[in-house]
């Protein structure tokens, strides 16, 4: 009756319902409870935290911050039931076809790295790809190198053509922005420009150990292929762009701005990327505080990844 109150006489509606009119002004004095008024004021919160994510938080994150910044917890089950009731949603997230070929005639390294996607320091594990993204201008190709501590990007390269220049350019970011290379494994697809005498070459200078999928097996290099995902469906979806540049200020926004220092991570304790491979650059005593900030938004610390705490 209330949202039909401009279209409709409250008598009529009332005699079509067979309710009273006096007990619909009666509700329409009533002042809200308290869980009403506490909900209005969550659904705001969740909408603040849901657009400042571009839509990548589901309900977990998003009551994850809510209580990293409140006295008073909120249950996520809660938080999911407001965010569905009003149509609010995470972005799912697609496969992509993968960018590079492995028709060549290069040596190709053995799966060194075989699933083990876990990483305790940084500059252990890295893992790398090059993925593709349409402009009016033709093809931009961003080249990344992530470290397995946090899943944290730490280079990447961007350039019109899917050359061995790019993903050279892109590990020789990664080499400055690490602080130790030797001994640590660098796993890529079977692509040539991985396989160039070139890059393995600058690879084995820095003490890189090489690793390279199986055949057709995009699941040996899952976390950029879940890197990829999110850059594409949290960021890049439903944008048209005009120019490569364009296309190249959106990915450099979402890598160097939002994914490494804004975006948590459920399976870092909800720690972003850069707060986890910090901490694991320290000793753990030092960087307590930061980390006993992320726990108070978990609940408990049986909710709490193992891969937090080593």
């Amino acid at each position: 009756m209330e949202q039909n109150r401009s279209g409709y006489r409250t008598a009529k509606m009332a005699q079509w319902l067979q309710v009273s009119k006096s007990g619909y002004y009666a509700w329409r004095k009533r002042s809200k409870s308290l869980r009403s008024t506490e909900n209005e004021a969550l659904l705001k919160e969740i909408i603040q935290i849901h657009e400042a994510s571009h839509g990548a938080y589901g309900g977990r994150k998003i009551t994850h911050e809510i209580n990293r910044k409140s006295e008073k917890p909120v249950n996520h089950k809660r938080v999911e039931r407001i965010m569905r009731e009003n149509g609010i949603r995470s972005k799912s997230h697609k496969k992509y076809k993968a960018a590079t070929s492995s028709k060549h005639n290069l040596p190709v390294a053995e799966n060194i790295l075989n699933r083990d996607f876990t990483a305790d320091r940084p500059g252990r594990k890295m893992v790398s790809d090059i993925t593709c993204i349409p402009t009016d201008e033709g093809w931009l190709y961003p080249a990344g190198v992530m470290d397995l501590c946090g899943d944290k990007i730490v280079g990447t390269a961007m350039g019109g053509r899917m050359t061995k220049e790019l993903v050279i350019s892109a590990l020789k970011d990664a080499i400055r922005h690490t602080k130790i290379t030797k001994g640590c494994i660098l796993h890529s697809d079977r692509g040539s420009q991985y396989c160039s005498l070139d890059y393995q070459e600058l690879a084995k200078e820095h003490g890189f150990i090489s690793s390279m999928s199986r055949k057709g097996n995009c699941r040996d290099n899952a976390p950029m292929e879940s890197f990829r995902g999110k850059l594409k469906q949290e960021w890049l979806n439903g944008q048209h762009f005009r120019t490569r540049e364009e296309a190249r200020s959106a990915v450099f926004e979402y890598i160097w701005i939002f994914y490494n220092r804004k975006r948590i991570h459920e399976a870092n304790g909800y720690l972003t990327p850069e707060e986890y491979y910090r901490i694991h650059q320290t000793d753990l005593k030092a960087a307590w505080p930061l980390l006993n900030k992320s726990l108070r938004g978990c609940g408990s610390w049986e909710r709490v990844p193992f891969r937090q705490l080593v």
